[in-house]
C-alpha cells in the first residue's frame, strides 16, 4: 500500500489548527522550515520518518494518527480522532451526531462488501 500525502498533509493541518499553531510555529517545534510545513500540508513532499515523528512529537499525536489513512489497522487513531471531535459538542450536537452514526453504521452493515483501502 502507498501512503497518501495529500490524507497526512490533511490530517497535519487539522491537528494542528485544533491546537491553535500557525505554520511557523510548528515549524519551529518541529525543526522544520516554514515552507516545508506548506509543502507537507498540501500533500506536495514526501515526509522522511524523522521529519514525521518530529512533526507528531510538535502535535502531541502519534505517528498512527498521522498515518490512519493509510494503515490496514488503525481503529485506535479513528477512535482518538472520533473523541476528539466529540468532546465540546453540546447534548444536542451529540444527540444528532449519535442519532447519524447510528444510521451510517446500520446502512454501511446492509450494504454488504466492505471497499479496499
Amino acid at each position: 500500500m502507498e501512503l497518501d500525502y495529500q490524507a497526512i498533509g490533511v490530517r497535519i493541518r487539522r491537528f494542528r489548527k485544533a491546537r491553535g499553531l500557525t505554520q511557523q510555529a510548528l515549524a519551529e517545534r518541529s525543526n522544520q522550515e516554514p515552507s516545508n510545513v506548506s509543502h507537507i500540508e498540501r500533500g506536495a513532499t514526501k515526509l522522511s520518518l524523522p521529519t514525521m515523528v518530529n512533526i507528531a512529537n510538535a502535535l502531541e499525536v502519534t505517528v498512527d494518527d498521522l498515518l490512519c489513512d493509510s494503515l490496514v489497522e488503525s481503529k485506535d487513531a479513528f477512535r482518538r480522532e472520533a473523541t476528539e471531535l466529540l468532546a465540546d459538542c453540546s447534548h444536542w450536537e451529540l444527540k444528532v451526531i449519535t442519532g447519524t452514526m447510528r444510521a451510517l453504521k446500520e446502512t454501511l452493515r446492509t450494504a454488504g462488501e466492505k471497499p479496499a483501502i
